[in-house]
């Protein structure tokens, strides 16, 4: 389980840089570089959406991570051991909207 610190502050499970989901997928088969990989758990956050927010996350330093991105150095068999992970994509609309900053081509 990697270190996450998540940057996309309209997502649902984001809590103070911390996701709450529990798990998330990166994607990004093809990708080379960080801006071709994505966050597909990424769920906008919607107004008035507060009470189902607070009864689903549950933000945690760590996280698990299943990783699409296979041309990064820190996939192995689809799950990313990088000791910390960045998400970026501040005011994203979908998924594609974000990144794994901490992508890096082997």
């Amino acid at each position: 389980m990697a270190e996450l610190k998540c940057g996309v502050q309209n997502c649902t499970y984001n809590e103070d840089c911390l996701c709450g989901k529990g798990d998330i997928m990166v994607g990004g088969k093809h990708a080379c570089n960080c801006d071709d990989t994505c966050c597909e758990s990424f769920l906008q956050e919607r107004e008035g959406m507060g009470s189902f927010k607070s009864s689903v996350v549950h933000p945690s330093k760590t996280i698990s991570i299943d990783c699409e991105a296979v041309k990064c150095v820190y996939n192995s068999n689809y799950k990313c051991h990088a000791d910390h992970v960045d998400i970026k994509g501040g005011g994203a609309c979908d998924c594609h909207g974000t990144a794994c900053a901490t992508f890096k081509e082997k």
